[in-house]
C-alpha cells in the first residue's frame, strides 16, 4: 500500500529529565506521520475538515523497543494497511538515524461527516488517489 517517509530531529521539550524523549510524544509524531501521508495524497487535513469530513483516532497501538534521545534524528515510515471504506487504518515505524526500529505502532481511524457527526465512507477523491 501506499506509504510516506519523513525525517525530523527530538527537540528538547519532547524529552524527560534524563533527555528520553517521554512516551506520551510518540503519538504526535504518528500524527506527523499521517499528516505527511495525506499531504503526499495531494490532500491535508485542513482541507479535508474544511469539505466536511474528520477523521478522529479510534485505536492507537504503540510497541516501544528503543528509547530516542533529545537531538536524535528520527525517520517516521507511514503504511496505509488496507483501501480505506468507513475507516483507515496505517502501520508505522519510528527508526533512529542508524536505522534502529525504536517504535512500532498502528491506528486506526474513522470518516464522520463533520455536519451530521456520523460515520461515513471514505470520500471518493481519497480512493481514486490511493487506487
Amino acid at each position: 500500500m501506499k506509504k510516506t517517509t519523513f525525517s525530523f530531529r527530538v527537540r528538547y521539550g519532547e524529552t524527560d529529565k534524563m533527555g528520553v524523549v517521554y512516551h506520551g510524544n510518540y503519538a504526535q509524531y504518528l500524527e506527523l506521520g499521517r499528516t505527511e501521508w495525506l499531504r503526499e495524497m495531494g490532500f491535508s487535513y485542513k482541507w479535508m475538515e474544511a469539505n466536511g469530513v474528520m477523521l478522529p483516532v479510534v485505536n492507537l497501538s504503540i510497541n516501544y523497543k528503543q528509547s530516542a534521545r533529545y537531538d536524535d534524528e528520527l525517520t517516521v515510515t507511514t503504511t496505509l494497511r488496507k483501501i480505506p471504506t468507513y475507516r483507515i487504518e496505517f502501520d508505522y515505524e519510528i527508526k533512529n538515524k542508524d536505522g534502529s526500529i525504536l517504535v512500532a505502532a498502528e491506528t486506526t481511524l474513522v470518516f464522520i461527516n463533520s455536519k451530521t457527526n456520523k460515520l461515513m465512507k471514505a470520500p471518493q477523491y481519497l480512493i481514486e488517489k490511493i487506487g
